[in-house]
């Protein structure tokens, strides 16, 4: 998009038929000259080999490559290994996270929030890597207040963290309002947009229900008077997003950051609009 950063972000896939598809993905993507793409880390470290097998063809490909780490369940040892194995292939960008909780019996690990990792990472590689790190609009969902949550953010900048990206959000308001309060708190630093296309509304309300963000209550009913019509339900979505973006655009916002799940076509139509 034209004189506005965009990146995009992927989950590592488990056969040879995703490999393939998100291949393809993400040679329609790169045509809108992003930024950057970024690569999840699964929970718990359980993608951490695909992780970084991805972000490596990515880079091989000639584009920037930021894989996804994750503080929960991973050693000191194990972390250092990981920024070792991407110094050395030139990779720069990292995506810093706290991760999910884990359930039963696996081990919290070393790190016990971000802003420790994103510590670490700054003494183990000084100013090598740009961190990016995680804030949300519409608050964490197991943050003690909206003041406890920006007062979070700050310390991962304070840590050493370059830049923030959002969790996604359909309420316009509530990022322009994060970002003022975050302001009134003294930071300064970039707070990318992320932005979720529309697929279904089923999977959009259970990544709702995980990670707090709101669907508005007039999106939600619209969506779900188009039932099984599923092209109408995206048809819907694309131009919900897509105004979405031209109000942040036009607000001036450092860039926005896609959410593709490894899908093309819906951020095609959108990045059209937008142009």
């Amino acid at each position: 998009m034209k004189n506005l950063p965009i990146s995009f972000e992927f989950f590592p896939p488990k056969t040879p038929e995703g490999i393939a598809n998100l291949r393809e993905t993400r040679a329609q993507l790169a045509k809108y000259d992003p930024e950057f793409f970024s690569v999840t880390f699964g929970a718990g470290g359980s993608t951490r080999d695909r992780t970084m097998e991805t972000v490596f063809e990515i880079q091989a490909e000639g584009h920037s490559a930021a894989p996804h780490i994750s503080c929960i369940s991973s050693t000191r040892d194990e972390i250092a290994s990981l920024l070792d194995a991407y110094q050395a292939k030139g990779i720069e960008r990292l995506v810093t996270l706290r991760g999910d909780i884990p359930s039963g019996e696996v081990a919290m690990g070393d790190f016990k929030y971000a802003s420790e990792l994103v510590g670490f990472i700054r003494r183990q590689t000084g100013n090598h890597f740009q961190i990016e790190v995680a804030a949300y609009p519409e608050f964490h969902p197991e943050a003690e207040s909206p003041q406890a949550d920006v007062e979070n953010l700050k310390r991962k900048f304070e840590a050493g963290a370059n830049r923030a990206i959002t969790q996604y959000f359909y309420n316009v308001d509530a990022y322009f309002r994060f970002v003022d309060l975050c302001a009134q708190q003294g930071v300064a630093q970039p707070i990318i947009p992320g932005i979720m296309p529309i697929y279904n509304i089923t999977q959009l309300a259970r990544f709702s229900n995980i990670c707090g963000a709101e669907i508005p209550r007039w999106l939600r009913l619209r969506l779900e008077a188009y039932g099984d019509d599923i092209a109408s339900v995206r048809a819907l979505g694309v131009d919900v997003v897509s105004e979405l973006c031209e109000a942040l655009r036009d607000w001036g916002v450092p860039g926005l950051h896609f959410y593709t799940l490894n899908q093309s076509g819906l951020i095609t139509r959108i990045l059209d609009n937008l142009d």
